[in-house]
């Protein structure tokens, strides 16, 4: 006997594809591994970028310091070689004043201290050792009076200052007649250097 079903049986449902999620799952994954890599590939770029930029910079400033330098040398080594050129030329200048000083006055001088021995009776020189414009004047007379006025004579004719009596002893030699040796020391001056020096001085002393 044939049996029929008004109500109909339902029909079975078509099952989905079990292993269709896994593989979009793992495509995501996958894209953004690569986008994570492209990021930090681009990161690494731009920061390698701005190294090699400041490295640059810094190439920069150590040429230009080493340029610096050498031309900093080159001027040390100027004002070295300027400098001993200075030192040398301040050293003949100097010897030149040292000759002109020598030089200048030397026949005033004599004239001087003959017009100051001939003023002092029984008093002569022996010997007179000039450097630069100190004296040292040795003599003899026959009385220690006779040096007393010879240093007199000297302060006042204008051409000898500073003057002092560094020895003075009886010769022994001549007990019959009484000589006295003496040596004096003082600075030969001409009046006009004198006077050009008292002037400064009082211009100073009003300032």
């Amino acid at each position: 006997m044939i049996r029929i079903n008004l109500l109909g049986q339902p029909r079975p449902k078509k099952q989905r594809a079990g292993g269709g999620g896994a593989p979009l799952e793992g495509a995501l994954q996958a894209a953004f591994l690569v986008v994570a890599l492209l990021v930090g590939a681009g990161f690494l770029l731009v920061h390698y970028n701005m190294q090699k930029k400041e490295l640059g910079h810094y190439r920069d400033d150590i040429s230009k310091l080493t340029a610096e330098r050498t031309r900093l040398q080159g001027v040390k080594a100027e004002v070295d070689r300027r400098t001993q050129e200075k030192a040398a030329l301040k050293q003949r200048i100097d010897v030149i004043e040292q000759l002109q000083r020598n030089r200048s006055g030397g026949q005033e001088l004599l004239d001087a201290l003959a017009n100051t021995v001939n003023r002092v009776d029984a008093l002569w020189m022996n010997g007179l050792k000039r450097t630069g414009n100190s004296l040292q004047m040795d003599g003899a007379a026959d009385s220690l009076n006779a040096v007393a006025s010879f240093i007199g004579e000297l302060k006042r004719s204008g051409y000898f200052n500073k003057v002092e009596i560094s020895k003075t002893a009886q010769d022994e030699r001549h007990p019959a007649t009484p000589t006295f040796n003496f040596t004096l020391s003082a600075d030969f001056t001409l009046p006009s250097q004198a006077n050009a020096a008292q002037q400064g001085q009082a211009k100073t002393a009003k300032n």
